[in-house]
């Protein structure tokens, strides 16, 4: 007998991740993806999200949808940022119960940690200090959407919903953004240091002393684990989470400091002028190393060397400036 294929949802598609996790479940060939553009439907419009969610009826949702950036973003845009997640993660986790969805992947940040957590961070350090307040708005939607799907497991056990949340580390790769200020650390740096090499300057200044420490993880290596993730038994899952702390980090397991990260970049982008290190400007979470042994011992994933990612992301920058 054939099986079924199931009809999946991925909630920001167009998004690095969502393209990502796309991609993914489109190369396997095995299920029904369905993506739906903000024009007609806005995920911070709770009518709509209801409506479309209730007329397809999903087998299974991912939440990659987001309104994400860097410090400067974060920090100019507080009230977007709280809002639209909080509205996201709402509309779809609630909708998604109310159509009938008994399967959602819920994806969070590592900044959902307090500033001073100890490291590597372990799921259980959740909710126990003060959180970074450069991202402290993004950060509580995320929380509250971890806590929105172990609140509807609980109260909904005789429905058998299996609402999940993973929280990734610092991602980077095709479909990033490189905006000149609204971007993350790694296509930041790209776009400053490949414009620094075109145009012949003798240096780059970089925001921040360089030496915290931040953990990366390549957009693919997290799509594959997510789908793989959504496919093992509930009944394996939980043998790692417990109702009130159900989130499961997703990381490399390494870290790097930002002047070790700029230095990298600098060599794939064959820059020989020198890196300046601006102290005047914020450096966020002095480190950021997720503990990621309970999603090791879950599944094996195969991931992609840093170097090579790195060059794919560039390779990505180049190709988007071109287009």
């Amino acid at each position: 007998m054939t099986k079924k294929k199931l009809k999946i949802f991925v909630a920001g598609h167009k998004g690095m991740v969502g393209s990502s996790i796309v991609r993914n479940l489109k190369k396997k060939n095995i299920n029904k993806v369905f993506t739906v553009d903000k024009i007609r439907v806005d995920l911070t419009n709770q009518k709509k999200v209801f409506n479309y969610l209730n007329k397809h009826k999903f087998d299974q949702i991912y939440i990659a949808a987001a309104k994400v950036g860097g410090i400067y973003a974060n920090n100019t845009y507080p009230a977007e940022f709280i809002f639209n997640n909080l509205m996201i993660a709402s509309n779809i986790i609630h909708g998604g119960f109310l159509a009938g969805t008994k399967k959602i992947l819920f994806l969070g940040s590592s900044c959902i940690y307090p500033k001073y957590s100890k490291q590597p961070m372990h799921e259980s350090e959740l909710l126990n200090g003060y959180l970074e307040p450069t991202n402290e708005p993004y950060a509580i939607a995320k929380i509250s959407g971890i806590k929105m799907c172990e609140s509807y497991n609980r109260q909904y056990k005789n429905k058998k919903l299996d609402f999940r949340s993973l929280m990734p580390c610092n991602l980077f790769g095709l479909g990033d953004n490189y905006h000149k200020s609204n971007s993350h650390v790694i296509p930041a740096l790209i776009r400053k240091i490949h414009e620094a090499k075109i145009k012949n300057k003798k240096y780059v200044e970089i925001w921040g002393s360089g030496k915290v420490r931040r953990e990366f993880l390549f957009v693919d290596d997290l799509a594959e684990i997510c789908v793989k993730y959504m496919n093992i038994s509930s009944k394996k899952v939980k043998k790692f989470s417990d109702a009130m702390c159900s989130h499961i980090n997703v990381g490399a397991g390494w870290d790097l400091t930002i002047e070790e990260l700029a230095y990298r970049i600098s060599k794939i982008i064959n820059y020989n002028g020198k890196l300046y290190f601006n102290k005047n400007y914020p450096d966020g979470h002095p480190q950021k190393l997720l503990n990621v042994k309970k999603i090791k011992k879950l599944l094996k994933v195969k991931y992609t060397n840093f170097d090579d990612a790195l060059f794919i992301s560039y390779r990505d920058y180049l190709h988007k400036k071109l287009v």
